[in-house]
């Protein structure tokens, strides 16, 4: 069949809308695995001998004071940034620095940044439905048809992200949360193992910040998640298990209790907010 016949036929489901899992292999150890990893700008060293492991379905905050190396940490995760040294590995399988950021997010690294950026003129659905195409030509992704299941996995996002019954407005009309709500909905769409989720609370309602907790924890252990915030309120709310940066290397880790408690955090970040 050719191509044109081929996109005629509006009945066809194209295979760029059949989701595919993750590769990753997390049998022998951590989903996310940075050793010894350093990064250099013009002589400033925003990474310094970084050490971190996430595990499969883990949920983490990381949390630190302007220029901890938050942002960088996951500049590199996400290949946008190379390290100078170290090693950086998805499962126990793919090397993250031999690869570039399109095949990292196809692996199944998911980045929300710290502000949304969603489609405005398409409705909360036909965000999560094109969200879902691997193939972002707008051609193809306009004639494929969307069968029974798909429809069911966007509905179900739907459901998680607390945006089911405004499936059909446009997203231009959603509050600064719910367009925050919507972004991690189009990344879910995706299946990522792993979620890098930037401050997701700044500027958000006391209500919203409520909302988006729950999201996030009922994510965990379907997907690895890393909450980089800084509202201390926030992250006490959701944190199992909390790393604090300072200067580029891991300071302090541990519940949130044990980080709070000490002395070196209370200096550097908890005091600095006092």
């Amino acid at each position: 069949m050719s191509i044109m016949s081929e996109l005629a036929n509006r009945d066809q489901v194209f295979s760029f809308l059949t989701p595919t899992d993750s590769p990753v292999d997390v049998r022998h150890g951590p989903i996310l695995y940075m050793e010894d990893v350093n990064v250099s700008f013009d002589g400033f060293k925003a990474i310094n001998n970084l050490n971190l492991t996430i595990d499969d379905g883990e949920l983490r905050c990381i949390i630190g004071p302007n220029g901890a190396g938050k942002t960088t940490m996951m500049d590199i995760i996400t290949g946008k940034t190379r390290p100078d040294t170290g090693s950086v590995w998805f499962g126990s399988r793919h090397n993250l620095l031999q690869m570039n950021e399109p095949d990292i997010a196809s692996l199944g690294i998911g980045r929300k940044f710290q502000k949304p950026t969603v489609f405005e003129a398409l409705s909360v659905f036909e965000n999560l439905e094109l969200a879902m195409a691997a193939d972002k030509r707008v051609f193809p992704t306009l004639t494929a048809t969307l069968k029974p299941e798909h429809r069911e996995r966007i509905d179900a996002v739907l459901e998680t992200i607390h945006l089911k019954d405004l499936r059909d407005h446009p997203a231009g009309i959603l509050s600064h949360g719910q367009k925050q709500w919507l972004e991690i909905g189009m990344l879910l769409m995706q299946r990522p193992r792993l979620l890098l989720v930037d401050e997701p609370v700044a500027g958000m309602t006391e209500q919203e910040m409520e909302r988006t907790a729950d999201l996030l924890t009922s994510l965990a252990g379907k997907q690895s998640v890393v909450v980089v915030e800084h509202d201390m309120g926030f992250v006490r709310s959701i944190a199992r298990k909390v790393t604090v940066l300072h200067q580029g290397s891991v300071l302090a880790e541990g519940t949130m209790d044990q980080v709070s408690n000490d002395p070196e955090v209370i200096k550097v970040y908890l005091g600095e907010d006092a």
